[in-house]
């Protein structure tokens, strides 16, 4: 285990927590020594969610932890707020074998911090790793959500596309990849069309990158994420509210490599692709118009009815590349729409697929996760909205209506030979903090869909 995820192999001299929960709080209460059941008394202690207390020796030093678990806490998040409550020191799970690897991942997640520019706030409490934890999958979902909350909080000085394009890069060798990197007008050359002209009017030229991990006779995956490094929106420049955040539009790229670090780091048995566009999307003399058509990759053309609407543009060249593959399954992570957020709200990623089954094993392993998703219907009806007169399509639809829907149709254009195809549009980012997940950048959908690729593939 890492020790950066607060998470040892040794319990010895480790203090015990035990795990109450709130409905059976008065029967063990009963159970316990008497100067015990004092003690939580005084102390106002009723095994509510999210609560802690400290029991301490005749002598006052602390001998055990007693932990309020709600009655319908997911096990991920069951401990997830001790690491904020506890002392330093080293602390061991009594009784939670059924849920130890979820726990200590929930533990894991809660002991993030980004310090590139900050000391670090806290020094955070360990947890002795259960006896029945998968540490392997510990370290490597904990290790990617990190890695993507680090990318997503980096503000857009530090993290354009030179930057993020170059984090790929270095994870990807050293983690024995293959990679190809093609950036500016060489884009053109290698008919990349959209994503170039996205791209151009920033001052850091746009990239593609390539990534693969071949196992010869292995199921394809291939990953798609959008990594807009910073959004203006373009000449339909954005308001200053709607562009605060705007470093993290470059959370699809973020969750991908999280999703594909999990995937290689435990030795999914799938022949693995990861295609990064990465942009800014800026203002300059040569951006991209309002009414301006490029001719895709695919050879569709494209009316540009709004520049804000770059997401699309650049998934929808990287995604008819993966799909001349033809790979078993295609998955595209996006900062996409407003208008998920608006349907779902924050947390809930909205994602899109024509296949009723994959759709039943995408919903099946969120909950079993404690990761958050919910489908929104590719809605044939809309689709005369994203089909202008003097184009094949348009990148926005006239209707403020569906948003989330005709972005999908419009990239659903693009997959027409991959038999399984998943569109997933999400927030990548906590509005306010909570247990395991800290204000700011997040790794979302990452856990589900990790656990999907193993069970449907990796075997």
């Amino acid at each position: 285990m890492s020790a950066t995820f607060s998470i040892v192999a040794s319990s010895k001299n480790a203090t015990p927590i035990a795990l109450v929960r709130t409905k059976d709080f008065a029967a063990w209460l009963k159970k316990q020594a008497a100067p015990v059941q004092a003690w939580l008394k005084a102390n106002n202690f009723t095994a509510a969610a999210g609560t802690s207390c400290l029991l301490p020796d005749a002598k006052g030093a602390l001998t055990k932890v007693i932990c309020g678990v709600g009655d319908d806490a997911p096990a991920i998040w069951a401990i997830a707020h001790l690491p904020a409550q506890l002392p330093a020191g080293v602390y061991a799970l009594e009784g939670a074998e059924k849920d130890a690897t979820q726990m200590a991942l929930g533990w894991a997640l809660a002991c993030y911090q980004f310090t590139r520019y900050k000391k670090p706030s806290k020094k955070f409490p360990q947890l002795a790793l259960p006896k029945n934890a998968d540490a392997a999958y510990i370290d490597a979902l904990a290790g990617g959500a990190f890695w993507a909350r680090d990318l997503i909080n980096t503000p857009a000085n530090d993290m354009n596309p030179e930057a993020l394009a170059g984090e790929a890069v270095n994870w990807a060798k050293k983690s024995g990849g293959k990679v190809s990197v093609i950036k500016g007008e060489a884009l053109l050359k290698a008919n990349y069309p959209t994503i170039y002209t996205v791209g151009k009017a920033s001052s850091v030229p746009p990239h593609l990158v390539d990534i693969s991990f071949p196992k010869k006779g292995a199921p394809k995956v291939t990953l798609v994420g959008k990594g807009v490094c910073f959004d203006s929106g373009g000449l339909d420049i954005k308001p200053s509210s709607g562009m605060k955040l705007m470093k993290k539009d470059m959370g699809g790229a973020a969750c991908v490599l999280a999703l594909a670090k999990a995937i290689v780091d435990t030795g999914v048995k799938v022949h693995l692709r990861v295609l990064l566009p990465i942009v800014e999307n800026a203002v300059s003399g040569n951006a991209m118009r309002p009414m301006d058509i490029v001719t895709t990759r695919s050879g569709i053309t494209v009316e540009i009815g709004n520049t804000d609407a770059e997401g699309r543009l650049i998934l929808c060249d990287a995604l008819s590349e993966a799909d001349g593959e033809k790979p078993d399954l295609l998955i595209d992570f996006a900062t996409l729409t407003g208008a998920a957020r608006v349907a779902l709200g924050a947390d809930i990623p909205a994602f899109f697929t024509p296949d009723d089954k994959l759709a039943d094993a995408v919903a099946k392993h969120s909950k079993n996760q404690y990761d958050p998703l919910w489908r929104l219907p590719l809605w044939a009806g809309y689709k005369s909205q994203i089909q202008p007169a003097a184009a094949d399509l348009t990148n926005d639809a006239e209707s403020g209506y569906g948003g989330a829907i005709t972005a999908a149709l419009y990239l659903q254009e693009f997959v027409t030979k991959t038999p399984h195809w998943l569109h997933v549009d999400m927030m990548a980012w906590n509005q306010t903090g909570r247990a395991g997940r800290p204000q700011g950048g997040e790794a979302m959908a990452v856990r589900a869909l990790y656990a999907l690729i193993k069970e449907k593939y990796g075997c």
